[in-house]
């Protein structure tokens, strides 16, 4: 196999979503490390990080493959390995389903039965639910806020074996995040989307007014959600501070787009949801309790 082709199918596994995803599932580990047997937590995290990873790239192959005549008609994705025929879609196809299975495996094998059916889940609500509807509904959108949230739910059972209120608070920050991040990216590209047949909520109301209403929301939401995990002692008075602050840098991103829906605008909101997250992680495990 040339080094070309192993890029392609690297490209399949959409790297970047995927590190995103070991992410949150690391944090999600982490507020689950007590609960962890003595002696077991290198080999727990080395289970739960590769089948992760392993599950999160085989969803995203599958999804190219599902995807792949509609990917012909925007830009971003055009060059994709499937649109250009460098893969061919049995092949995509069946790599998918092999990564995907040898993920939900090694979650099943090496961490436990929740963690594994918490993946499962994942895919299938992707692949079945949310994939399928875009091309439909702008309620698109919601439903794949769904399985996006779900990293931080994997991770903990991945540690803890169950699912408790702290594991529910790190699933709702993903959650709603999505909303302005995703939103941001379907004004931003609502025209691509509209060619492709892509029915994202700035494409069935081009006026882009409920989709301003809800970016402007959902970050104005951001800010209490944040503080769940202050609510339940899971972190101290730095993070606080900190969600407070870049929720405000949000919402006012947010609030900028809502005044004036340029592209430049969305931008901003999106940009800043790229930032927020990550010091919002960064925060909830660094930062003194």
């Amino acid at each position: 196999m040339t080094s070309t082709l192993i890029s392609d199918y690297i490209a399949l596994t959409k790297p970047r979503i995927t590190w995103l995803i070991l992410i949150s599932t690391a944090v999600g580990f982490f507020f689950g490390i007590p609960h962890i047997r003595p002696g077991q937590f290198y080999t727990v995290l080395f289970h739960l990080i590769v089948g992760t990873a392993l599950i999160a790239s085989g969803t995203a192959a599958l999804n190219q493959w599902w995807e792949r005549d509609s990917d012909r008609f925007m830009a971003r994705t055009a060059s994709r390995p499937l649109p250009t025929g460098k893969i061919p879609p049995t092949n995509a196809l069946l790599f998918g389903v092999l990564l995907s299975s040898l993920g939900y495996l090694q979650l099943w094998l090496g961490c436990n039965f929740l963690t594994a059916n918490l993946a499962l889940f994942t895919l299938v609500t992707y692949l079945f639910c949310y994939t399928p509807l875009k091309r439909r509904l702008p309620l698109s959108t919601t439903v794949g806020a769904i399985p996006g949230a779900m990293p931080p739910l994997i991770g903990f059972a991945g540690a803890h074996g169950s699912l408790t209120a702290e594991a529910w608070a790190l699933y709702a920050i993903l959650f709603v995040w999505q909303f302005p991040h995703f939103y941001a990216i379907a004004w931003m590209y609502r025209d691509e989307y509209a060619q492709a047949g892509i029915r994202m909520l700035p494409v069935v109301e081009p006026d882009g007014n409920s989709t301003a209403n809800r970016i402007l929301y959902t970050s104005l939401l951001m800010i209490p959600t944040s503080l769940l995990p202050t609510m339940l002692a899971m972190t101290g008075a730095l993070y606080t501070a900190t969600a407070v602050l870049f929720g405000a840098l949000l919402l006012y991103c947010a609030i900028r787009l809502y005044r004036s829906r340029t592209r430049e605008n969305a931008r901003g909101v999106l940009l800043a949801s790229v930032v927020y997250l990550p010091v919002l992680y960064a925060m909830l495990i660094f930062a003194p309790r």
